[in-house]
């Protein structure tokens, strides 16, 4: 049975209209991912947005659960429902039905549709929840319902806000597999085993925790797909299931040992995480020592630890992640056509990870020789494995499960000391809902004009301090927020900065507008106050003519989008962005940096479609039609059912509902200005077009003309070779630079950087004064690194070692095997690439 579709179906049949899965990372600051169904239907549930057209949706959302608040990644393996990522599905009411229908529909699904005896299901309820025990004893004999406290049957969103009892679906699995003291209805054990929880949202509970009825109560139900696949195929443990079947064969086959082994829990970690990395990284999350990156670095690790004790010595996860992105490739396009880059990155993680982790396991197993009595792993220990080796500490504490053991926090935790912490602390919202609910009730969203105009007449509703507290009068000097009936200034949004200008008063410049953002769906400017202004006035609101320059940077990002895929392939995907007057800023996902060629044939593709002076058009549809149409969305963003669709002809489609320039033409030319990298798989670009690529080209060619008057020859080229070569000449005697020497099994290890000096007669002279040698030598120079490295009578290759230090850099390398060079663009990675040197050196030199 498809579960998935067996269960949308079904409630598209009742009325709901069907939700596709949300991105992983939600539109949320208060969250770090996406956790619930509820999550993408959360404004509605608060008020914040209005309800839909059809006020019932259902939907099957990806959640991961790793970090924050829920976090299930250290009972991962061990247990047989936790997963980092799974399927909920859900079916939801926004103040339509409620108790009655939603139990209806939840035993019919479970009994008729799933196919589960009536006489195995048991329900939970709140113990005050007297409605729900007579609307389910039509159904079910009151024996088989129990009533539970808060801590099991009451849900709230928060310390305030919409809150309500649940009831909870159970099926008895059987007294044959359960036959422990915890195994009743209503303890610890598994036999009864939780399928569905259905929340009535009826009460909002107040700041100071005061209940009050909502006047459209609503539904908030979920079920996890994993689980209800293993019930219905009678597995006791969700990995069991046909659904990882695929997972479990290739981890089988990579190390050659059977899932029924005592293997078995590092088999089960190994295959939820391949899971949640490969949708990660299709999502756009990419490795980092932060945030949401940061968790999935710490699951990778953690996955490539189990795949240790299984024998796995070398990268065997991306061969797993690449079975992942097949397996769901047709319910997930998207993995399909980025499986190439995720696995690429997966693998270039996993080999960063495996130059440290048999040291860090060595030091590990060391130290557990001197576990106290109390099983008490030292604390600095486990920090200098999370430091030094790159072992999260969850990460260690797995590792201690099997021994009975827990590592020193106190000990853990001084050793950090003002070290940035790197998971959920830094992911706390910035916005508080309740500091706008007095504006929301009193106002109704603005209209936005800007798209047909820059300048229209508008009452001023209302303004605001910084703390978005009302006040009567706005008074010269003072910064205050503004709310216009209607408005012709853009709010921030889409990587475009917010629209500036000015406010007039009886023709005289009342205000500077600063700034216009977008809270809660209305839009605000920031003033600088010129002349008092007071709620009610009539102001003429004029935009800045600086919008020109934002609309043609705005654009051409779009170009730039499509340009990147048409060179470099399907894969990219545009990972954050910033448009301004004077510049724009693309991130996007690519697993390397662009060469020279790339970057020329970009920056033509770009300028072609300029000069083509194509024309903008803008269509409203719905997003599933856009989407057919092939329009480019971002994962990390939520849309609407209805979207604005931007397109350039043949030349670029996307969803945006950004400002932009109605003909190419207007753009003038696009010049990239700088490619650099901004973490893992991430790229980023820099350019300007419009009038900065004007002022661009008249500062280079003023250059230019300053630099044939410096060196006398108007052949720039020819001049610049002459006086190379009469510096070359004039060098009496080779730069002396001191480099560290450490003798290592005989052989002298040399890893370094110099300031000056050519690196490569550095290397002669080393190989001449050294018998065995391992030299590499870093020199940075024209926002670059460069390298050299020689090889005498030592257990490596120059140019292997070489080109795995260079990709690191964003490069690549090339030599023989007593000597090779590389560089690359990737400045702010030379530490890394040193410790890579060093650590590949005395790994050949311990082999």
């Amino acid at each position: 049975m498809d579960i998935r579709n067996e269960f949308l179906q079904f409630f598209h049949n009742k009325g709901h209209a069907v939700y596709p899965s949300m991105p992983l990372v939600p539109n949320d600051a208060t969250l770090l991912f996406t956790n619930a169904g509820m999550v993408q239907f959360k404004d509605i549930f608060t008020g914040i947005v209005p309800r839909p057209s059809i006020p019932r949706a259902t939907s099957s959302q990806l959640c991961m659960r790793a970090g924050g608040k829920h976090n299930d990644l250290e009972n991962v393996g061990y247990t047989a429902r936790h997963h980092t990522l799974f399927e909920m599905l859900g079916n939801f009411s926004f103040g339509d039905y409620f108790k009655e229908e939603a139990i209806l529909f939840a035993w019919e699904f479970v009994t008729k549709n799933l196919g589960f005896k009536p006489k195995d299901l048991y329900i939970s309820v709140h113990e005050k929840d007297d409605e729900a025990v007579k609307l389910w004893e039509k159904f079910v004999p009151f024996e088989r319902i129990k009533k539970m406290g808060d801590k099991d049957n009451f849900w709230q969103m928060g310390d305030s806000g919409p809150c309500g009892p649940c009831s909870e679906i159970y099926i008895d699995q059987g007294e044959k597999h359960f036959k422990g003291s915890e195994d009743y209805f209503g303890g610890e054990g598994d036999r009864f085993l939780e399928i569905w929880n259905l929340v009535f949202m009826q009460y909002e509970r107040s700041n100071d925790g005061v209940l009050s009825s909502l006047p459209k109560p609503s539904i908030d139900t979920g079920m996890g797909l994993e689980r209800v696949q293993a019930l219905l195929e009678h597995k006791l443990n969700n990995f069991d299931s046909s659904l990882f079947a695929p997972l479990m064969e290739e981890i089988s086959d990579l190390a050659s040992l059977d899932y029924a082994s005592e293997f078995q829990p590092s088999f089960r970690v190994v295959a939820d995480h391949a899971r949640a990395v490969a949708f990660l990284l299709a999502q756009g999350v990419h490795f980092n020592k932060e945030g949401r990156g940061y968790v999935l670095r710490r699951i990778l690790r953690r996955a490539l630890r189990h795949g240790y004790l299984m024998g796995l010595k070398e990268a065997f996860l991306y061969k797993v992640v690449g079975v992942v992105c097949e397996q769901f490739s047709n319910t997930h396009a998207y993995l399909k056509e980025s499986k190439e880059m995720v696995m690429k990155e997966c693998f270039e993680e996993e080999e960063r990870f495996l130059e440290t982790l048999e040291s860090g396991m060595e030091l590990f197993n060391l130290s557990l020789e001197h576990l106290n009595e109390n099983k008490i792993f030292d604390g600095k220990i486990a920090f200098k494995l999370y430091d030094t080796f790159g072992f999260p500490l969850d990460l260690t504490n797995d590792m201690l499960r099997s021994h009975g053991a827990c590592v020193d926090m106190q000990g853990f935790e001084s050793c950090m000391q003002e070290q940035v912490k790197r998971s959920k602390a830094s992911w706390k919202g910035k916005q508080n809902n309740a500091d706008f609910s007095a504006i929301l009730n009193a106002y109704a969203p603005n209209v936005f004009v800007g798209y047909e105009t820059t300048e229209c007449c508008a009452k001023a509703l209302g303004f605001f301090d910084s703390d978005f507290k009302e006040i009567t009068e706005a008074k010269p000097n003072q910064e205050v927020w503004v709310l216009l009936e209607k408005t012709p200034f853009y709010a921030e949004g889409g990587g475009a900065i917010g629209d500036r200008g000015a406010l007039l008063k009886d023709d005289e410049e009342a205000a500077i507008v600063l700034d216009t953002k977008n809270f809660f769906g209305l839009n605000f400017s920031l003033l600088e106050i010129k002349k008092a202004l007071k709620k009610g006035d009539q102001v003429i609101a004029q935009v800045s003519d600086e919008r020109l320059e934002i609309a043609k940077h705005h654009s051409a990002t779009h170009l730039l989008q499509s340009a990147l895929r048409e060179v470099l392939g399907p894969h990219v995907s545009q990972a954050g962005s910033l448009v301004e007057s004077k510049r724009l800023r693309f991130d996007f996902s690519h697993p390397k940096a662009l060469n020279d060629e790339e970057l020329e044939k970009v920056e033509d593709s770009v300028n072609a479609q300029i000069f083509k002076h194509l024309n903008s058009q803008v269509e409203h549809m719905p997003l599933n039609q856009a989407k057919d149409k092939g329009a480019l969305a971002l994962f990390s963003e939520k849309y609407a059912e209805n979207v604005r669709v931007v397109s350039f002809k043949e030349a670029s489609i996307e969803l945006c509902g950004g400002i932009h320039v109605e003909n190419t033409g207007l753009i003038g030319g696009f010049r990239i200005v700088k490619e650099s990298g901004v973490s893992s798989g991430v790229r980023r670009i820099e350019a300007v077009c419009g009038k900065a690529f004007y002022q661009l080209a008249k500062e280079e060619n003023k250059e230019l003309k300053n630099a044939k008057t410096l060196l006398k020859n108007n052949d720039v080229i020819a001049g610049i070779n002459k006086l190379k070569e009469s510096v070359k000449n004039s060098q009496k005697a080779p730069v002396s630079v001191d480099l560290p020497v450490e003798k290592i099994h005989g052989v002298n290890l040399v890893v370094g950087v110099v300031e000056q000096g050519d690196i490569k007669e550095m290397i002669d002279r080393l190989k001449n004064k050294h018998e065995r040698l391992l030299a590499m030598v870093f020199k940075k120079e024209n926002e670059r690194i460069t390298l050299a490295c020689g090889v005498k009578n030592a257990p490596i290759k120059a140019n292997v070692w070489a080109n795995e230090v260079a990709q690191i850099l964003g490069g690549k390398g090339g030599g023989r095997g007593d000597f090779a060079s590389a560089g690359g663009r990737d400045i702010e990675n030379l530490q890394a690439a040193l410790n890579l040197a060093k650590n590949t050196a005395l790994k050949a030199l311990e082999g």
